[in-house]
Formats: C-alpha cells, structure tokens, sequence
C-alpha cells in the first residue's frame, strides 16, 4: 500500500493522482494506492473516477485575513491527525508521498508518529509551508527545479498526468477538437485557471473577447471557475464572428492541450509543468496573491526558455491579449518556437524520475 496526501484545490489534487497514475502505469494496483485529502476540497470530484480508494479529512487551511474559520484550524487540525494516524497504522503503507497543501500536514505527521517513510514532493520553485515544515524528517525530497532550499533535494520534474505525458499534440488536434466541439479551421485560444478560476482573467478576456467580435477566424474555449459561472457573459456560436464558449470548469485538459493553438493561464506549477510536458504555446498571468508571490517565478522557469509569454496581472489587459492573440495567429514561426521550448522545459518532468524515488523509497 502507498498513500498519497494532498488536495483542496486542483493544484494540489492533480499532482496527486498524477502520482498516483504513474505507480499504476508501473504496475501497481489501482487499489494499493490511497489518496488522502479534505473534505472541503475538489478531490470529492476528481478522484472517484479514478477507483483509488481515499479518505477525506475534516482540515482546511489557515486564512491570511482575521477569520471565525481560524479559530477552528487548530481543532479540526489535531482531530485529523489522530483519525490520519489510525488510518496509517490500519494501511500500514510503505511510503506516504505528499504533495502539499494543508490536506497534506495531517497524513504525512502520522506518519511520522509511526516511523513510515515519507516522500516529500515539492514542484513550486518556493516551496510551501508544510513542505519547508516536514522535509527535515523526510526519507527523501523530490524537486521540479534545481536550487531548490529543501535539505537533500533529488530534482526529479513535477509530477504530470499519464494522459499529458504522453500527448502528441499533432496527431490529436483533430481528435482533440471533434471532442471539444471546437472547429478545425479556427484559432483556438483556450482559457483556464485552476478549479476556482479568476475573475481578474476572466474580466479582460471578456473584454477582449468584444474587441475579436469580428474575427471568424477564432475561437476561445473559457473555463471561467464554478464560482464564477453563474456571472459569466452569454456565449457566441461563431455564426457572425468569433467563437467563444464558457464552462465552469474543464477537466478534459489533455484534450484541450491538444486542441488549443494557444493557452492563456495562472502559473501554478502544476500547470507550467503541464504546459511544458506537452509543449503547449501559452500565456501566464501569475497570481499576485500567491505567497511570495511564487507564481511569477514559476512562470519564469518557461519564459526565460522561450516557452511562453509572462505577463504580470497589471500588465494584462484586453489590449495586451488582443496584440498577443493576433501577433501569434499570424506567426505560426512563433507560435511553433514557443511550443518547441516549452517542450524542451518539460523532459525531466516526461523522465519517470520521480516515480523512481517513490518506488526506491517504498522498497
């Protein structure tokens, strides 16, 4: 048995069953890798399809702003690493891989109550909290990037889904596009921005979106976030101009990989991972809220290579998107260089590197 821990939202669930993915795809069974989450998180959704057996834990993260939810971390926090240390010593797992996150903390410290191996897996350039709080006691610390601060470091790439690694964008745009409902003959411009999406994107896309009206040359796929669905402006059905279609949220992001020409995106490193493995032309606006602001340098390990065009969030604005989207629909020279680097960004990611370690350390 091996237990995998993270979740809450797709940055940290993803990862996970891309994990997850890669025992199985090495022979482990499906049902001898247990993922270990919260309940307040999107792992309700996302991992039932997979047939991996999970476990919710009552645990959410800590507000940075004065919050009524604080004064509950403690308590929901401590009864979750009891019920995570029964649960451990029912599995008795040889390794528990954590991913980060706040759903992680509870399984990974049981397991250090009972003397079980711990991988610590950590594909921000800056790591997070738990991952800074936990790696000491680690058996072993995988990285995406080099440099990182984590004592005993191993730079193995993030973890990626089977479905992307293995992506041929090329031979299954066609595919990709029938189904996706998008168009063969358009430029398409796909849109996402984790399970919650962002309204800051989603306001300058819309905006954009009016100036393109005419084009009927293009179209832009919108996972605008759940949250945000019930606002969204009414869509185009491509009949007088542009094609523009909004979701609440896609979880067909091979397909979409494949059938986007171009990808607008936040720079979580789950997703810049994901960009590069599959060598997708793409446009990161990195969060200003995200601690350290770690988003734009994760976004810099693909832009400093030529694998994507960074734009910081005051910088992004319907005129820059407009410029960009016409700039590269009109510059497939440009549009294949991005591609070709974010490509070769991604090839530690595409090793097996870090499946190797957790296989090592649970032997």
């Amino acid at each position: 048995m091996i237990v995998v821990t993270g979740g809450g939202t797709s940055g940290h669930v993803l990862p996970a069953l891309a994990i997850a993915e890669g025992l199985v795809a090495r022979g482990h069974a499906v049902d001898e890798v247990h993922y270990v989450g919260t309940t307040h998180g999107v792992e309700r959704r996302l991992v039932p399809p997979t047939g991996h057996p999970m476990t919710l834990l009552d645990v959410t993260g800590l507000q940075r702003s004065l919050s009524v939810r604080n004064l509950m971390f403690l308590p929901h926090l401590v009864k979750a690493t009891w019920q995570a240390r029964r649960l451990v010593r029912r599995l008795h797992p040889r390794v528990v891989v954590n991913v980060g996150g706040y759903a992680s903390f509870p399984a990974t410290f049981a397991a250090r109550l009972t003397r079980t191996p711990v991988v610590i897996v950590s594909y921000d350039l800056r790591p997070g909290l738990v991952s800074k709080l936990l790696a000491r006691g680690a058996t072993a610390v995988a990285v995406a990037f080099e440099g990182s601060t984590l004592p005993h470091a191993e730079v193995t790439g993030a973890p990626v889904r089977q479905a992307i690694v293995h992506l041929d964008r090329t031979a299954e745009r066609a595919t990709a596009r029938a189904a996706l409902d998008l168009p063969e003959d358009r430029f398409v411009v796909g849109v996402t921005c984790g399970s919650l999406g962002s309204q800051d994107i989603n306001e300058v896309v819309v905006a954009a979106v009016e100036r393109l009206a005419d084009r009927t040359d293009l179209a832009i796929h919108h996972a605008v976030g759940e949250r945000f669905i019930h606002r969204a402006v009414s869509a185009r059905d491509g009949s007088h101009g542009i094609l523009y279609r909004v979701i609440g949220y896609e979880d067909r992001m091979a397909q979409l990989y494949a059938a986007a020409d171009l990808m607008v995106t936040r720079a979580g490193a789950g997703t810049i991972a994901e960009l590069a493995v599959a060598g997708v032309p793409a446009i990161t606006v990195p969060w200003p809220g995200a601690a350290e602001n770690h988003q734009v340098d994760n976004a810099r390990q693909l832009s400093d290579r030529g694998g994507a065009i960074l734009i910081e969030q005051p910088d992004f604005t319907a005129d820059r998107l407009v410029a960009e989207i016409g700039r590269l629909s009109a510059d497939r020279a440009a549009l294949d260089a991005l591609a070709a680097n974010a490509f070769a960004a991604g090839e530690r990611s595409r090793s097996g590197a870090l499946i190797d370690v957790v296989e090592r350390v649970a032997s």
